[in-house]
């Protein structure tokens, strides 16, 4: 389960009451959004799919020879996949993910794989990322060389139902192919088969997934009171003025989860909004207990301009206990006959608690563990809490107008056709 702890915030209570209208209309205007043509709301329904879970299910049944998975993606297309395999993977399969341009790793990384036993994942829902697109060249080349004819089998392909750069090869090639809906944005599909068929070959509980986020559902249309998406967004509403959002989890498992979140913030809410003003936070991520011997010195006694969000897991799934040894009593003792997570626990709250007295805004979302349950829920519950904040702030939580202008530069400086300097 996903629980809300705000004790340090004591105006809250108050506060959900005051904004409880503006909220709720929020919530109206973005449902109502839903049919229209370009919303891209369909990140809502995913966790209802049964049918691509059948299909990538059977896909990774007749797979049972890959033993390393090569992801090609970018942003959205690698670190929703890239955050859940970390946490969830019991397969034994490898996964190596081509998520930069730089020539070095790549051909390390060739020289490791055995392409026999090598499934190549190829994701963009464009087709025409440049950074997938160099990294498809290298790899469909590789497979080609090595395999001769067989290396179709050893390619699979995430992008656009019907059109796309990606699309159009596989249907040249009769490649497998898996769609990516076109009511999603990239980074809101980590439910989709972006990251649903990663998962299935680390051989994480989907189906378990699924459910959580289905539930992350059920909440958003609560009443407020219930609602925990309204109620964090409310949070992140009432902090606006301050310009930075710490995301800092406790979690080793889930290392990888704050990037996935800031650019689920950032690209989604830094924008202009209706009238032309600029507005958004800028999320940062941090790892506890890590950062508390990095980050927390500043969080705690640098500038008040933060507002941070702590994910801390209630409970470990098993434990390690924490040996008595002759010897070291002095120092250790305190140690001797716990638990590792309860060291773990007592990092979290005296983080939580030291931030607060430092007079850092701070709130905590408790995980009841690391499962696939609890974070499939604690995904689709950000996704809302995003959608909200859009509304609430004026924006289109679901475009990405400034990304689109290092694009085209890309394109022009390496001479991609219709892309050249003009004047």
């Amino acid at each position: 389960m996903l629980r809300l702890d705000t004790r340090f915030l004591k105006g809250f209570p108050k506060a959900l009451k005051v904004y409880e209208k503006d909220l709720l209309e929020a919530r109206e205007r973005l449902l109502a959004k839903n049919k229209a043509p370009g919303a891209m709301l369909g990140w809502m329904g995913l966790p209802e799919d049964t049918e691509t879970l059948r299909e990538i299910r059977r896909y990774r049944e007749a797979h049972p020879w890959v033993e390393d998975y090569v992801l090609l993606g970018i942003g959205g297309s690698a670190l929703g996949p890239k955050a859940l395999e970390a946490a969830f993977n019991e397969s034994g399969v490898r996964f190596h993910y081509v998520d930069h341009v730089e020539p070095e790793p790549v051909r390390k990384l060739l020289r490791t794989l055995d392409p026999r036993k090598t499934l190549v994942n190829a994701i963009s829902k464009s087709g025409a990322t440049a950074e997938t697109l160099a990294a498809l060249l290298i790899f469909l080349n590789w497979l080609q060389k090595s395999l001769g004819e067989g290396w179709r089998r050893h390619l699979v392909l995430t992008t656009d139902p019907q059109r796309g750069a990606l699309r159009a090869l596989a249907e040249r090639e009769g490649l497998r192919t898996f769609a990516i809906p076109e009511n999603v944005g990239g980074r809101y599909s980590v439910l989709s088969p972006v990251g649903l068929l990663p998962l299935a070959f680390a051989g994480a509980d989907l189906e378990a997934l699924l459910m959580g986020a289905r539930k992350a559902n059920e909440l958003a249309l609560a009443p407020l009171e219930q609602s925990l998406p309204l109620q964090t967004a409310l949070l992140q509403h009432l902090h606006r003025h301050l310009p930075v959002t710490v995301f800092m989890v406790y979690s080793e498992r889930l290392k990888h989860l704050p990037s996935w979140f800031v650019q689920l913030h950032d690209e989604s809410l830094g924008k202009q909004d209706r009238e032309g003003n600029r507005v958004g936070t800028t999320a940062v991520p941090a790892l506890g207990p890590a950062d508390q011997h990095a980050q927390v010195q500043l969080f705690r006694e640098g500038p008040l301009d933060k507002l941070i969000v702590l994910v801390v897991p209630e409970r470990a799934a098993e434990d390690l206990p924490l040996p008595e040894v002759a010897g070291l009593e002095a120092e250790a003792g305190y140690l001797f006959g716990k638990g590792l997570f309860a060291l773990l626990k007592a990092e979290a709250e005296a983080t939580y608690r030291a931030l607060a007295e430092a007079g850092q805004r701070v709130y905590t979302l408790y995980l009841s563990e690391v499962s696939p349950y609890a974070v499939g829920w604690l995904l689709q519950h950000l996704m809302w809490q995003t959608a909200f904040l859009g509304e609430l702030w004026g924006v289109n939580a679901f475009d990405q107008p400034g990304v689109e202008l290092g694009k085209r530069l890309t394109f022009a400086l390496l001479g991609r056709p219709g892309y050249g300097e003009e004047g």
